[in-house]
């Protein structure tokens, strides 16, 4: 798979990356069938993005097929296939206002859902858990997310944050670039994972005092957003799938 003439080599970078965080979601197990979405921002004051088609799997997702769409969800491109509407709230809502953050991933898995169900969300006693004190908004639950109404009430419970607990659902996470998004999932996936595990021991937790919170989160903010630490831990998740996995586009994007 190659460039086509009528996509500027930084479109196409960006698409050959965003396949290969589908491709990676599916990897780790946090799929959910077919739904569920990611997207990128693109370039230019027309905050369009890239999505994913509707009805696929993430393992179908290529530079290729992914949708061009408007902040109204409507396609900029000839495409056999349509967005999910569920998502167009949500990502329209994000890139239209939010100038730091151009990729944005929702997610359901298990844990991230157990998470969103309880009152208290994230605590903040665990490795991975600390390192989200103070960086997490949460949404109350009105159903699916489909209507522009919605939209505003999801800004105000983000507010400045990264990650948005959608309460009773699942979660969306972005940053101001695919690899640091991911990086951001792979660290809530894990403080969700631990923190169900230990609610299912016997025993008192071993509380963490505000202030460590707090300092472990400064921490891994700025490792996410001032280093290259994120894009070496992307890169090398992308060369551990491509090593058990045969994708039909390269590895760069420089074709």
């Amino acid at each position: 798979m190659i460039r086509p003439e009528d996509c500027t080599h930084e479109e196409w970078a960006l698409r050959v990356q965003l396949a290969h965080c589908y491709h990676l979601v599916d990897y780790f197990g946090w799929t959910e069938t077919i739904f569920n979405h990611i997207s990128v921002r693109l370039p230019g004051k027309d905050h369009h993005y890239l999505v994913n088609p509707f009805g696929l799997n993430y393992t179908e997702i290529t530079p290729g097929n992914l949708l061009k769409v408007d902040l109204h969800g409507q396609k900029l491109q000839d495409s056999p296939y349509n967005g999910n509407p569920a998502g167009f709230a949500l990502h329209s809502a994000v890139h239209g206002a939010r100038e730091d953050i151009h990729c944005l991933i929702h997610t359901h898995t298990t844990p991230l859902s157990a998470i969103a169900q309880k009152k208290a969300g994230f605590d903040h006693n665990g490795f991975y858990g600390a390192q989200l004190y103070g960086r997490v908004g949460y949404h109350a639950f009105e159903g699916i997310t489909l209507f522009d109404d919605e939209k505003s009430r999801m800004l105000e419970s983000l507010g400045d944050k990264h990650i948005l607990v959608l309460r009773n659902h699942g979660i969306a996470v972005g940053e101001s670039s695919i690899p640091k998004a991911f990086f951001l999932l792979w660290t809530v996936q894990r403080a969700a994972e631990i923190q169900c595990q230990a609610a299912a021991m016997g025993g008192e937790d071993t509380a963490l005092p505000e202030s460590m919170g707090q300092r472990c989160a400064d921490l891994t903010a700025r490792l996410i957003r001032e280093s290259g630490f994120a894009m070496m831990f992307f890169e090398a998740m992308v060369r551990k799938l491509r090593s058990e996995r045969t994708l039909g586009w390269p590895l760069t994007a420089a074709q």
